[in-house]
């Protein structure tokens, strides 16, 4: 299997925004996963996320293609995965008037490997807004999440909701398939299957031992803010009756057994497969 990068074009999930998608494919299996960052152009045009650094060249293409550098005005960067931060530096050199908008937290364990420009930061914790020119976007913590750094980005003028890692799960699909861009494509239990697979394996392992209610009060204190488009890095984009399904499904992982996680057996299996010459 190639290491090469699969870069799918823009897609647009409401006026004026968009998602830069990139894809990885599965480890011995005809699956995908989503890397997906976002662009909200409007008065003040804000990238979200920053996208992988094996992705660069095509990144950089894909964003630009849709804003001109010196015209992006904001930086939201969730946190501090490889995933989402891998073109910070060239954004920032890129784009001289971004603000750089993430958390302390942020900066105080990533600053081992990007050097800060303090000046032109703006720190925001859950639940703090700011102005982007012609709209306000508020910083919402998801409730599954993989780093203690992590802002979800609502906008409040089209309610798309920038939910990080959450809701993430596997589209089928390997090398040169079309991939579903929707979760209703995605058959049911397949999809609830691939969000308990990703979010207790992948993300949120600590979901095992938190008190259930607590934990489903939270989502539906996110639930309440009302958005109207999910998306998320790692999945297809949910929308109409779908968020509600979305949620539920958030809800019920706490506490959810998970599925068994692949151990040396599976990589042995795979470094045979890779090793037995084709017919």
């Amino acid at each position: 299997m190639s290491a090469d990068p699969v870069r799918l074009p823009p897609k647009k999930v409401a006026p004026g925004t968009y998602l830069i998608q990139e894809v990885q494919h599965a480890l011995g299996q005809p699956m995908a996963v989503y890397i997906n960052s976002a662009i909200i152009l409007g008065s003040e045009p804000v990238i979200v996320d920053t996208g992988s650094s094996r992705n660069r060249t095509g990144w950089l293409d894909d964003v630009f293609g849709l804003v001109a550098p010196d015209d992006v005005r904001w930086v939201f960067l969730s946190h501090d995965d490889a995933d989402h931060t891998g073109n910070l530096a060239a954004v920032m050199d890129a784009c001289p008037h971004a603000t750089l908008v993430c958390s302390w937290a942020l900066v105080e364990r990533f600053a081992n490997a990007y050097d800060f420009p303090l000046e032109r930061c703006r720190w925001v914790n859950n639940g703090d807004s700011f102005t982007a020119g012609d709209r306000t976007l508020v910083a919402l913590r998801p409730p599954v999440y993989d780093s203690p750094t992590t802002r979800g980005l609502l906008d409040t003028t089209t309610g798309v909701y920038w939910a990080v890692d959450a809701f993430a799960t596997p589209v089928p699909g390997g090398p040169g398939a079309e991939l579903a861009d929707h979760v209703t494509q995605l058959d049911p239990e397949a999809w609830w299957g691939g969000m308990v697979m990703y979010g207790l394996h992948g993300l949120s392992p600590w979901l095992e031992l938190v008190d259930r209610d607590r934990f489903v009060a939270t989502v539906r204190d996110l639930q309440q803010h009302g958005m109207t488009t999910i998306t998320s890095a790692h999945s297809p984009v949910i929308d109409g009756p779908s968020i509600e399904v979305a949620f539920d499904m958030v809800a019920r992982l706490a506490g959810t057994q998970p599925p068994p996680c692949p151990d040396q057996s599976v990589l042995e299996a795979l470094l045979g497969a890779a090793m037995t010459p084709s017919p």
